[in-house]
């Protein structure tokens, strides 16, 4: 590849055609001195302002240096923009096209040669090439290049990299270099490696501070549209804003948004804002409104990059991905919004969810170089100098807040299974790690002890998601193909938009699309096959990452372990190959439309009127992390974002899915007895049931039991003579519990319930069943012999009156046993009646022969001597007919009131 960059490289580096070097005129000259003889001793880092040309200018300046005796220098960019761009801008100074002694490698992608001695690639590039030569061979300098940027496969890369110095490569040479970096903790994790500070740009850039008002018309409607975020008001300044500097300003304008969609927006605003019909500016100059970010096609951002039109002032509407690196010609303005978009990773949910969030202070210093890269600039930035004070230093590095599924299987690659056991900037944090982990031990890329397996090594020399990289390797042969369009679906920007609210989230239309396009049928026929615009320039980057990934796997033998065994690979519908990779996000819909149950584990929902709603079973692909509770939800649930619908009986045929079988006991709560059903079972999903007999007896007991235990107070018939022998029990446990008198308390039964009532539940399953047994039997078998002996003596049920007849003794009362009798049939009685052996009188309540309580006491000779006289003389009047004699404790005791017989 060779792009015709001679003109803009020169412009860029401003050299000096009178030096003979292009280098010449590069403010970061100046240090190469001080670079070159700290690299000659080891490390080091540069340490330059934005517009220094140390992208260009230090690997060009190193790559004879005697120390590297030949070898290559690999130089790291952030960005596939950056990496081809800066690439491109070295061979056009030396004057010669790409891929001779300047080349470059991206992401499916690759210019080099055997004379190349300046490798830029991607940092992820190289993590993947260390596991296939660990000791760099023929490399002799790593240049990590706007390393404050600090991404994950840079960290990475770092560690990785270093291990290979400490075992394996003592004379590697690692340069990191960046505008805003904080250099003192890289330094040390270095070894003191010095700090060269390179001198930059010497434009001036002013910085113009313009608070964001909310516009109106369609730019404040279109803002509105975008939802209440942190990035509605300031997207809704953009266009008055670059009104303006196009009318107080000349040069190009650099716009930073946070995303693609509000480049859209502010596309659409501008349309308004400018009078674009015959596209000039204030002054009269043509005008190009130009949209730069990383989705779109490589050909069409070098176009961006490059330069415009001659004569026409281009309006560069871009995410942070023109921040570093590149020098843009003719850009004299930029305008920022401070705001940026970044996934973040939630390890409580092992979700990632995109994120608008304000910048650092040090990435706005990058963005407001970009003004004053070619001479002095102006910088508006949409937000207010008090606003800026709360803005952190530094971004933080991506680590901290990443999904770790990658960087562990590059390591388990590494043969690491402990992170901490190598060197790190920033250590990975315990929970993401674990997280992690368990997704790559799911996924069989991992063993237990977090060994690698065959499946991981194929996986992790892919450059996807390890999920996608086990969907491709476990693939059958003749389902690859399909298993490379889902991968690029899945990796590039999704060419299917919905013009009202979210796009749909089927992925059925997007390969039917795909398909479509291959066969390269007109747009109607493409719209017959879809429910929302497709994006024909999307669909051509599909496609062609699809081919790249058919071509890396056409050739490897399919692997297989326990989780995806030779059963799996005759799955190859897109559904059942999803579920290679996300069996976690097999999902169930709830008793509620549109929401589900995940197989790992939480829930989600779809979009409100999503033509998947009445799906039974749902394969997820992209799902958001939770982040808001809903209207009549009950908790948090995540957005499902991408899926596959799947029938229940394709989920059951899959052998590699992990369902279990077990004859499962439950308790039937309508019939309140013990069932059997044969479950099958997916994660926290009930699959199927089916009723089955009860074959385990212990365990139906068991769960009975722990029914009884629940509902104690009403699972067992306590009847009136069951209280009353617990009563009973209770008292002599209170009085002779040292005697061994067991507790029998609602509270002791209720506690010690497995060892008295198990005996008795052999081949029970219903609680009619126990409500059935003899619950004074259960009692009284708590009892050896000689307390059955001793029970009725000691506490007997009834005590028999001087006049013959047998009354019940209460013993349910708190105040102690009772005796209700009528007092007449305790004449000839001196002592009350006791218990427990004489321990314990019992209460008498004297009735009168009306049955009505005349006296309570316990201390029936008192009763006979102070308040029986009264008692007596009240009695005789209502009773007449009655028997009152006047010593009560010598006469003879009668029943019915009636005197006695006068004795022959």
């Amino acid at each position: 590849m060779f792009l015709n960059l001679a003109d803009s490289a020169t412009r860029g580096s401003r050299a000096d055609p009178a030096s003979g070097s292009p280098l010449a005129a590069l403010p970061i000259q100046a240090a190469v001195p001080a670079l070159r003889e700290a690299l000659r001793h080891g490390h080091a880092i540069v340490q330059a302002p934005t517009g220094s040309g140390k992208s260009t200018g230090v690997p060009l300046a190193l790559r004879d240096e005697s120390w590297l005796a030949g070898q290559r220098i690999l130089m790291l960019e952030p960005r596939r923009a950056a990496a081809r761009l800066t690439a491109a801008r070295m061979a056009a100074m030396l004057q010669e096209p790409l891929g001779q002694s300047i080349g470059y490698q991206v992401r499916f992608e690759r210019t080099t040669s055997a004379s190349t001695r300046i490798e830029v690639l991607t940092e992820g590039i190289l993590t993947r090439r260390l596991q296939f030569d660990p000791e760099l061979a023929g490399v002799g300098l790593l240049i990590f290049d706007e390393f404050h940027e600090r991404n994950l496969d840079a960290d990475l890369a770092l560690t990785l990299a270093l291990d290979v110095i400490d075992n394996l490569r003592p004379d590697l040479r690692l340069l990191a270099m960046s505008a805003t970096l904080e250099a003192a903790p890289l330094a040390q994790l270095l070894g003191g490696a010095p700090v060269i500070e390179g001198q930059g740009q010497a434009y001036a850039v002013e910085r113009r501070y313009v608070e964001p008002t909310p516009a109106r018309g369609r730019t404040g409607q279109l803002a509105a549209r975008s939802g209440a975020h942190a990035s509605a008001a300031p997207v809704a300044a953009v266009a008055p804003c670059v009104r303006q500097a196009l009318r107080d300003n000349t040069g190009d304008l650099l716009v930073f948004l946070p995303g693609v969609r509000e480049i859209r927006q502010c596309q659409d605003a501008l349309a308004d804002v400018l009078d674009l019909t015959d596209r000039p500016d204030m002054n009269g100059q043509p005008v190009e409104v130009l949209p730069l970010h990383g989705q779109l096609p490589a050909e069409a951002q070098d176009r961006v990059l490059c330069g415009g039109t001659q004569g026409a002032r281009r309006v560069i509407l871009t995410t942070d991905i023109a921040e570093t690196s590149l020098t843009i010609p003719g850009i004299g303005v930029v305008i920022d919004t401070g705001l940026t978009r970044k996934p973040r990773f939630d390890p409580g949910s092992g979700l990632s969810a995109l994120r608008t969030e304000p910048i650092s202070l040090a990435s706005a210093e990058q963005r407001a170089g970009r003004a004053g890269r070619l001479g002095p600039g102006v910088c508006y930035r949409l937000w207010t100098r008090e606003q800026e004070r709360s803005r952190p230093e530094q971004r933080p590095a991506e680590i901290l807040n990443a999904d770790l599924a990658p960087l562990a299987l590059q390591l388990a690659a590494w043969g690491v299974s402990r992170p901490l056991d190598l060197r790190w900037l920033e250590e990975p944090p315990l929970a993401a790690w674990k997280r992690a982990i368990e997704l790559l031990q799911r996924l069989g890329a991992v063993t237990a002890t977090g060994t690698i397996t065959a499946l991981g090594r194929a996986m992790g020399r892919l450059p996807v998601h390890p999920r996608l990289g086990a969907m491709l390797c476990a693939a059958a042969p003749e389902a690859r193909a399909l298993a490379a369009d889902l991968c690029a679906l899945l990796s590039e920007p999704d060419a299917l938009r919905g013009e009202q609210g979210p796009p749909p989230v089927d992925l059925g239309p997007r390969l039917r699309a795909l398909n479509h396009w291959r066969e390269k049928t007109s747009d109607r026929d493409i719209g017959a096959a879809r429910t929302a615009p497709m994006d024909r320039r999307r669909l051509k980057a599909i496609d062609q990452a699809a081919a790249q990934l058919r071509r890396l796997i056409s050739k490897a033998k399919p692997v297989t372990t326990d989780q995806t065994d030779q059963s799996a690979l005759g799955a190859h519908t897109p559904a059942t190959l999803l579920m290679l990779a996300y069996p976690d996000r097999i999902a169930q819909q709830r008793s509620t439309s549109g929401r589900y149950r995940l197989s790992g584990g939480g829930g989600a929902r779809l979009p409100e009127q999503d033509a998947l709603i009445d799906a039974e079973y749902l394969v997820i692909a992209h799902l958001d992390a939770p982040s808001e509770i809903g209207p009549g939800l009950s908790r948090v649930e995540s957005r499902i974002r991408l899926a596959l619908p799947i029938a229940a009986a394709e989920l059951l045929e899959q052998a590699f899915i992990p369902i279990e079988e077990e004859h499962r006991l439950h308790w039937d709560s309508e019939r309140e007895a013990v069932a059997a059903r044969q479950v099958r079972r997916l994660g926290v999903l009930i699959l199927s049931e089916q009723a089955q007999p009860i074959t385990d007896t212990q365990a139906a007991a068991d769960l009975l039991l722990e029914q009884v235990q629940k509902q104690f107070p009403t699972a067992l018939d306590w009847c009136p003579a069951a209280r009353q022998l617990q009563a009973r029990m209770v008292l002599l446990h209170r009085h002779f519990h040292h005697q061994g008198w067991p507790d029998v308390s609602d509270s002791a039964l209720q506690a010690t319930l497995a060892q008295w009532l198990t005996p008795w539940l052999s081949g029970k399953t219903r609680l009619a069943e126990v409500r059935a047994l003899d619950l004074c039997a259960l009692l009284r078998a708590q009892l050896d012999w000689s307390q059955q002996q001793a029970l009725d003596r000691l506490v007997p049920t009834h005590w028999s009156s001087p006049a013959g007849k047998s009354h019940p003794i209460d013993y349910s009362s708190a105040q102690g046993p009772i005796l209700a009798i009528p007092l007449q049939e305790m004449f000839g009685s001196r002592q009350t009646p006791d218990l427990l052996d004489g321990q314990l009188a019992v209460t008498l309540h004297l009735l009168s022969p009306a049955r009505r309580p005349l006296q309570i006491t316990q201390d029936l000779a008192s009763f006979w001597r102070q308040g029986y006289p009264e008692v007596r003389k009240e009695l005789r009047g209502r009773y007449p007919k009655h028997h009152w004699p006047e010593d009560p404790a010598t006469a003879q005791a009668v029943t019915l009131g009636r005197k006695p017989k006068a004795k022959p």
